[in-house]
């Protein structure tokens, strides 16, 4: 009979912990938090020094009961749950809810799920860190007293459904901050002047800028009327070597950020993914095993142990002229257990192409990214050879730039999006003797932009860089207002809606320090100080809560209701003749008869994509099957079947006059005797 009890958060952690143990050992799985404050109240004393009330959440009571016919067999209890604040604190109520007081109970950590951690983590195995619980409680507390205080709130003075949150309302004020940037924004113009010469004895023409401002036509035009019949003469041409240094691994921020430039995911899909690499993944003849270490980091450390193994491959695979300078001599394989690591591979010698197959196809991509980074962050800079040149008229300079690759480094293995310069290349041939002829200019209007919207990407490097939440929060809060409606996100950009507006401008009238981005990042602040054991936590949640009680009761009294008129549509209800309106239901968007109770209509919202049904020719609109995938199908059905998977573009086939619809970068016939293909980009062009 096994003599030692783990207890981890997740199943999925169970079966690849259990193989690496044995016998002796019984692992089990708590699903997560097993206790909570009550949903139907605050849940904090503010009377008796802001005790929290905390009770068994409800359908948890068969999972405790479970654990506890365990703990009785065992005789030592090991609290296995992730290695943050968040894992420490459900190890704290773990250990209150079992009653394990006269147990023997350790708490251990591991970043990765390996045979090695694991093993390892039971030979530094501690009591549970109450500075890390209480940070936690903290957070929680904290949230909760904005949640269950400032929510009715909306309720009551806007609509029922909403909610506020201490980083969510945060989040909106940063994205609403920037709408106003964009909408106050006033463009100015400006003028860009190329020059073309031909340089004898070469084949390509060189393209040089003017070098100065040029505010209007006028003064390009005057420009230009002064440089004709100019001689122009190359004054200097200086080389130059630039070196690109390797990207540091992926922290969780920088993860989410990048995952959404390169695969378009979001946020909330990156960290789902990156949770199943993490607890671990079924690979033919090794069993389950953990492909990432911990995806909530915001550190970019790499164990010495990590290091070596990254060490060997590169060597081995790539050669001693790509390993990075400074890790060229760390031999040592000493082994280190560190909850703050960057997310990298278990294993670098387990390259993504060799267990494409038995991953699906997103789990792979995700994967791929996260090992290429780190393989790369531990190999030499890439180095460039740079030419720059000047080129004179009179008082009139151009210049131009160059830049050619001549020692790969990391991006043998990866490159960024921001990585992929279009190389200027430049005959070696130039000198300050070659001659230059004029062949002609190329003057171009353009205009100031505005800030760009933000993204998802965008958004979270923000929250990072103004110390707002942590890595476990940016992907929830990002979530979180989006199902609210407060955010609509189309074509990756993230938009203010009516409701976000207003609610950001409530919050801002009546609660200004809780959308202060100073105020929330210096929260965010004393709660790492109660972590370091630097501050009390109930102290932080004694000096904000009367402001929070006094700033929540001004409000009740002064603020004013606001109505939010729900969207129009042009469907007309075929009871009473009305035109519907949008509605937002638990399953997202449907239209309802605005003559409510009288007439009580709906019918099902779909989005038309502005291309008819080449059937009926009623409108195209967006579906999804039961299996949550998306198709374009008539709004017609059942009168009409037509049905597709791929995006149905407005333009008719050049050849047929079929339907085209989108695959990939490429536009194409559906009409299966035709098959004419063209490139998307010549159709946005």
């Amino acid at each position: 009979m096994a003599k030692y009890l783990v207890i981890v958060e997740s199943p999925a952690k169970v079966k690849t912990i259990k193989k690496f143990l044995g016998a002796n050992y019984e692992v089990v799985a708590s699903n997560g938090h097993v206790r909570d404050m009550p949903k139907s109240q605050l849940g904090i004393d503010v009377e008796h020094d802001y005790e929290p009330k905390y009770i068994t959440i409800r359908g948890k009571g068969d999972i405790l009961a479970m654990l506890r016919k365990e703990v009785k067999k065992a005789e030592k209890i090991y609290l296995a749950t992730d290695p943050d604040r968040e894992g420490e604190a459900i190890s704290w109520h773990l250990y209150h809810a079992l009653k394990l007081e006269n147990k023997k109970v350790y708490r251990i950590t591991f970043n990765e799920i390996t045979k090695n951690a694991v093993k390892e983590s039971l030979k530094n195995a501690r009591d549970i860190n109450m500075q890390l619980v209480d940070a936690q409680q903290a957070r929680r507390v904290l949230d909760r007293m904005v949640g269950y205080r400032i929510s009715p709130l909306l309720w009551a003075k806007i609509k029922r459904g909403l909610s506020a949150g201490r980083v969510q309302s945060v989040a909106l004020r940063i994205i609403c901050d920037r709408e106003d940037e964009i909408n106050a924004f006033i463009p100015e113009e400006y003028w860009s002047l190329d020059a073309i010469f031909n340089v004898k004895g070469e084949k390509k023409p060189i393209t040089a800028k003017y070098s100065g401002k040029i505010a209007n036509k006028a003064e390009a035009d005057a420009i230009m009327k002064s440089l004709k019949g100019a001689t122009y003469r190359v004054t200097e041409v200086k080389k130059g070597e630039r070196m690109k240094k390797a990207p540091l691994p992926f922290t969780t921020s920088t993860l989410q950020q990048e995952a959404s430039k390169v695969l378009n995911f979001s946020t909330q899909k990156t960290m789902r993914l990156a949770q199943q690499l993490y607890e671990g993944v079924e690979i033919k003849g090794e069993g389950t095993i953990g492909l990432i270490t911990y995806l909530r980091t915001d550190s970019t450390r790499v164990s010495e142990e990590a290091q070596v193994m990254a060490h060997d491959f590169i060597e081995k695979n790539y050669g001693a002229a790509y390993q990075a300078e400074d890790i060229k001599e760390k031999k040592s394989a000493q082994k280190i257990q560190d909850a703050h690591e960057a997310i990298r591979p278990t294993d670098p010698a387990r390259i993504p192409v060799a267990i494409k197959e038995q991953l699906p196809r997103d789990l792979f991509r995700l994967y791929q990214l996260i090992w290429k980074r780190f393989v790369a962050s531990r190999m030499s800079a890439a180095k460039y050879e740079t030419t720059s040149v000047k080129i004179t008229a009179g008082k009139h300079l151009f210049t131009l730039s160059a830049s050619k690759v001549v020692f790969d480094g990391f991006m043998a293995v990866y490159v960024q999006e921001d990585d992929k310069e279009a190389e200027n290349k430049l005959s070696n041939t130039l000198t300050k003797e070659s001659e230059l002829s004029f062949v002609e200019f190329d003057a171009k209007q353009h205009f100031t932009q505005p800030p760009a919207h933000y993204t998802e990407a965008s958004l979270v490097r923000a929250l990072e860089e103004l110390g707002i939440g942590r890595p476990s929060t940016y992907a929830p809060t990002i979530t979180t207002i989006m199902a609210r409606r407060y955010v609509a996100k189309e074509n990756k950009n993230l938009y203010v809606t009516d409701l976000g507006e207003v609610v950001n401008n409530m919050m801002k009238e009546a609660f200004p320090s809780i959308v202060d981005v100073n105020f929330t990042a210096n929260m965010e602040a004393l709660l790492d100080g109660v972590e370091a054991g630097d501050v009390k936590w109930k102290t932080i949640v004694s000096n904000f809560y009367p402001d929070l009680d006094e700033a929540v009761k001004a409000a009740e009294k002064e603020l004013p209701e606001v109505e939010i008129a729900d969207e129009v549509s042009d469907e007309i209800c075929e009871n009473c003749g009305r035109n519907m309106v949008i509605k937002y239901g638990p399953h997202g968007k449907f239209l309802a008869c605005p003559g409510f109770p009288e007439c009580r209509n709906t019918k099902p919202y779909y989005e038309k994509i502005g291309v008819e049904c080449p059937k009926c020719g009623k409108d195209l609109v967006i579906k999804m099957t039961r299996k949550g995938r998306r198709y374009f199908g008539c709004i017609g059905y059942p009168d009409c079947d037509f049905m597709v998977w791929d995006k149905p573009v407005q333009e008719k086939c050049p050849e047929c006059g079929g339907m085209m619809v989108q695959k990939g970068s490429k536009l194409v016939c559906m009409n299966g005797e035709c098959g004419h293909v063209e490139p998307k980009a010549k159709q946005e062009a």
